[in-house]
This record gives C-alpha cells, structure tokens and sequence, in this order.
C-alpha cells in the first residue's frame, strides 16, 4: 500500500454551450468578479464537472480515497483537443499539471528570456514534479474554454535541477495522470516568483536550465479563475460515506460560488484564508497551521497520543492505527486566519490496516502522522458541500480567499 498523499502545494515565504461567451485568449489571472449579468448568460448546470472517488474516472486499483476528474485540453486557437481521465481534483494546489507521456496534442511552450519556461513544484508528502510550461486551451465541464499555462510533467525536459531530483517520472509513479489544481489562489507561486527567481521557475536553452523569475501571466494558474463567468471559487460536493467505507463514490465540481442555483450556498459558516491559503485548527489545546485539501487523502495531523492513537507498523507507518474496538474520536476547532467565527469539527481516525484490507477503498477514517501542520484532506469533504473562494473575487459569501460550509 503506498504511504498516504498530501498534495497540497509547498507555498514559497472550449465547448461553450451556446448561451455565454466565447473563449477567451486571456493568460493572465482573476478573471471578472461575478455578477447577476453574467450569471443570468451563463448556462444552467454548464459548470459541472463530475467527480469519482475511486470510481469510473480513476485508474484501475487506485490508492485509497482519490478524486479524479477529467479535462479536456486543446492545441491553442485548434480544435484538435484531448480528454483525459484519471486528473486528481486538488484544492490544495493550483494549476493544470499533465504527464507528457498521455498528452496527444501539440501545446505551445511559454518563453522565457532567450529559452522557454519550466517548473519544479514540490508537495508536501515530499513528492515533486518537473517539466516544461506549455500554454494550452483547456475546457471544465461545458464552460467556455479557457487559454492557460500548464505544466507538463517530464522529467526527460531539460536538466532536472537539484531540488527536483525525486520527481516523479510517470503516471504509475505518481498514481495519476495529471492534477487539476482548483485551490483559492489564482497562481501556484504568485508575487514570490514574478518579483526574483525563487526555486521554482526555470529559464530553459537546451538542456540548460537556470532557475528565473516569472511573470504572473507566464505562471501555472488556476482555470477557474480565467472563466468568464463562474469564475469566483469552486463548491466540491460529495456524499457521506459510512464507517468501515464504501468501494466508491460519485460526486461534482461546481465551478462557482453563488453564481448558478447549484452552487449558491445555503446557511454556511465561513473561515477567512490568509495569502497562503491557510488557517487555523485547535485540537487537545494545541494549534495548528491548517488548510483543505481534496489531494490529501487522509486527516493528517500530530497525533496527540501515542496511546490512543498509535502509527501502523511498517509499511504503513505514516497512518494511524488506533485499536480496532477503540477509535480515536475527538472535536477540534476550525478558525480563520484572522479570527472570526469558529466551528467545531468531530472526527474518528479507525485502524488503517483494519480497513484496508477490505474490498472498500474510500474511508471517512482514516489518518496519519504529520509534523506542525493539520491537513483537512479528502475525509473531510465527504458529506458536505465545500465552498471555495479564489482570492480577489467576491460572492455572496464575501471576498476570497475563504472556505465555507
């Protein structure tokens, strides 16, 4: 069993339907701020992307708990375009990224200085990827298709620099195609990276790759940010799952907040993220740096007792491996970045082992081990519906970047 993914990013301190716009020629971040005018264009139920957990959409045996989508990408200006399934819905990164082994279709490379742009973007289960910057038109759903650069995955582009040793070759390395990034910044690196070279943009001539600054409209961005309408954040939307898991589970990406009757929020309490997209969760009076994030596919936290809740013996060392007959139950405390409103949340972490080694392969319960942070993975969206605000667009809700629910 493959230790657990937490696919959130290391921050550095089309088909339209008839009845909206065309597509758009944009490469540059934040798309418009929604409003009842271009709501009402927008075509009802067009911003649906289907999500299956384990399910039609995921590579045969998948690890556990992992969202796949798919999406559709085109040479730019053509329609000589590619849906590829097996893409794992992250909202704890940003940007389109495709391994270039299942890509078919010719995308344009963004330049750089004298060469063209490439990227080594790190994970925090200590995973990374390396490859070319391309600029690609990409379709979610049946939205108008956006123009964006992507990063396609490639270790054989270039000279790998040092920091990016460890990225990972292939799909089966990896356990997906590609990642769909939909998290509530609009950039993977932002001002960082546009201002000096920060470790994570290369300026590549031949095989010479020279870490470089990069413009915004040059860095892998968000999609759902450039669409000309339901644009302002994302609703991820998946059902309960009981206790002990279930083999599979269909739910949907709603591409906006408020901006169609399917993802307009009902009474929700609302948690304020700082630049990182991070805020704050308590749990047995310590506090914790936190954040969301379907690319996780556990609760990943410091256990607070070794005891009642004991890693699992090797090779599954990273998860929790609590007594069978004693879960691990608790509440902790979420809290936005900058105070506000605090919702408590309750939890059971069961014994990893124990229920893997049913047929199931989607769990509401299961966690593991990580140092400083608390990492509100897939578990936590399961029987909720989760709004997401990009930063610098406003909803209902208020401006981004925020999460509610």
């Amino acid at each position: 069993m493959r230790s657990g993914r937490m696919l959130a990013l290391l921050m550095l301190l089309g088909l339209a339907c008839g009845c909206g716009g065309g597509g758009s020629d944009s490469g540059s971040g934040g798309g418009p701020a929604p409003s009842s005018s271009n709501t009402s264009a927008a075509c009802q139920g067009n911003n649906i992307v289907p999500v299956t957990v384990n399910g039609s959409l995921c590579s045969a045996g998948s690890y556990p708990n992992k969202p796949c989508v798919a999406v559709t990408v085109c040479a730019p200006g053509t329609s000589d375009c590619q849906t590829i399934a097996d893409i794992l819905l992250d909202t704890g990164s940003y940007g389109i990224r495709i391994f270039a082994s299942v890509l078919n279709v010719p995308l344009v490379p963004v330049a750089s200085g004298p060469g063209s742009l490439a990227e080594c973007v790190q994970f925090g289960d200590g995973s990374s990827r390396w490859g070319p910057v391309r600029t690609a038109d990409v379709i979610l759903g049946n939205e108008p298709t956006v123009r964006v650069p992507i990063q396609v995955i490639d270790t054989t582009f270039g000279a790998l620099p040092s920091v990016c040793q460890n990225a990972d070759r292939s799909p089966i390395d990896a356990g997906f195609n590609g990642i769909l990034g939909v998290g509530p910044l609009a950039h993977d690196c932002g001002s960082v990276c546009a201002a000096s070279p920060a470790g994570m943009y290369y300026s590549c001539t031949g095989s010479a790759c020279t870490a470089s600054q990069a413009p915004l409209a040059s860095q892998v961005q968000n999609p759902v940010a450039l669409l000309p309408y339901d644009n302002n954040g994302v609703t991820v939307r998946l059902p309960a799952v009981p206790s002990g898991g279930s083999p599979s589970v269909d739910g949907s990406l709603l591409l906006g907040v408020g901006t169609q009757p399917n993802n307009t929020p009902g009474p929700v309490t609302l948690f304020e993220l700082d630049g990182q997209g991070n805020f704050v969760t308590s749990l047995n009076s310590s506090t914790f740096r936190s954040f969301i994030d379907t690319g996780s596919n556990g609760l990943f936290f410091p256990s607070p007792s070794s005891s009642a809740l004991p890693n699992c013996a090797s090779p599954n060392s990273v998860w929790f491996c609590p007594p069978v007959a004693t879960p691990f139950c608790a509440f902790a405390v979420q809290e936005g970045a900058t105070g506000g409103p605090a919702g408590q949340v309750p939890f059971q972490i069961g014994n990893f082992q124990n229920l893997i080694a049913s047929s199931n392969r989607v769990f509401p319960d299961i966690g593991g081990n990580m140092g400083g942070d608390f990492d509100w993975g897939l578990p936590f969206y399961l029987g909720r519906s989760v709004y997401i605000g990009i930063e610098g667009s406003a909803s209902g809700l208020g401006a981004g970047p925020y999460f509610a629910y």
